[in-house]
């Protein structure tokens, strides 16, 4: 059954009236963030960008200006992206992009719609959701790290799929039961279960890798906010100031911050998106990116 817990708004540190700070050496940002960057303004050339915690070390990973890249994933050691790309009409593929000299392998190759991958904490699968246009609804696929031996989860619809931390479960968006919720499935389908109550969700979602907490979005357009709660579904907290417009959360890997996309310091631009962080607590509003484009899915890991 889903959790009825009405969201209680954290309180959170006050917009600066000179716009949000940039991070400092005393916030302790680690790792790298992959996210898609809109540099064209394009959407039809979207690109897959990395950059450092801290918002330095920007590049640009992605070489094809024709084509849309989009949805990037970091795998758990931190050596390689997982995206997706437009290959022809309706059918995007995945793709892995090694950090380290940039070669990119495809991975799937079934003349779909794949989006969302995502590498399975030991290494060893992948998960993405794939269009079926025969039901006209997407489905939750597991398939080796090599795009191999791909199969659904069975009795699930849905999008956006990201892995429990000990990798037996895959938190995904669906309205199979009405309005969009927050599922829990196991790999073989079974233990499916609720997990939000909130009124506009539209997917993108994390889990922290301790297990313990889901960070989300919900709200009406240009009215959305991230939200954080036990594993569970129980304690909803609002966790962005109010204002932004945020959304697409993802957990640093030691679960002290948040990354999101946000308008704060350009709002109503529709270029005007740009990657935040915040503390678990509501505090620290940081950005990290200040460009002309949109920079949006933001994915941290190592």
């Amino acid at each position: 059954a889903a959790v009825n817990n009405s969201p209680a708004t954290i309180t959170s540190t006050s917009l600066p009236t000179d716009g949000v700070p940039a991070p400092s050496p005393a916030d302790g940002l680690t790792g790298k963030i992959v996210f898609t960057c809109q540099i064209f303004k394009v959407q039809a050339s979207n690109q897959v960008c990395i950059m450092n915690a801290d918002g330095t070390g920007f590049r640009r990973l992605t070489t094809d200006d024709s084509r849309q890249h989009f949805y990037p994933s970091l795998s758990p050691d931190g050596l390689s992206v997982f995206y997706a790309t437009f290959f022809e009409t309706n059918n995007y593929e995945i793709y892995e992009l090694r950090l380290s000299d940039g070669n990119v392998r495809r991975v799937t190759n079934s003349s779909a719609i794949e989006t969302a991958p995502e590498l399975s904490p030991d290494g060893r699968a992948i998960v993405y959701a794939r269009y079926n246009p025969n039901t006209e609804r997407y489905q939750i696929i597991l398939a080796g790290r090599d795009g191999s031996d791909p199969s659904n989860i069975p009795g699930v619809s849905g999008w956006d799929p990201t892995w429990s931390p000990d990798g037996r479960q895959v938190l995904f968006a669906s309205d199979s039961k009405g309005p969009v919720q927050l599922y829990v499935v196991g790999l073989d389908g079974k233990n499916l279960r609720t997990v939000t109550s909130l009124p506009a969700i539209r997917g993108r979602s994390d889990w922290s890798a301790d297990g313990n907490f889901i960070v989300t979005y919900s709200g009406p357009a240009w009215e959305r906010e991230v939200y954080i709660m036990n594993a569970d579904g129980t304690n909803v907290r609002q966790l962005t100031p109010g204002g932004g417009n945020s959304q697409g959360p993802s957990f640093s890997p030691d679960g002290k911050w948040v990354a999101f996309t946000a308008y704060f310091d350009n709002f109503s631009d529709d270029n005007g998106c740009e990657i935040y962080v915040i503390r678990t607590d509501g505090t620290d509003l940081r950005r990290l990116t200040n460009n002309g484009y949109c920079d949006y899915q933001p994915r941290w890991g190592p």
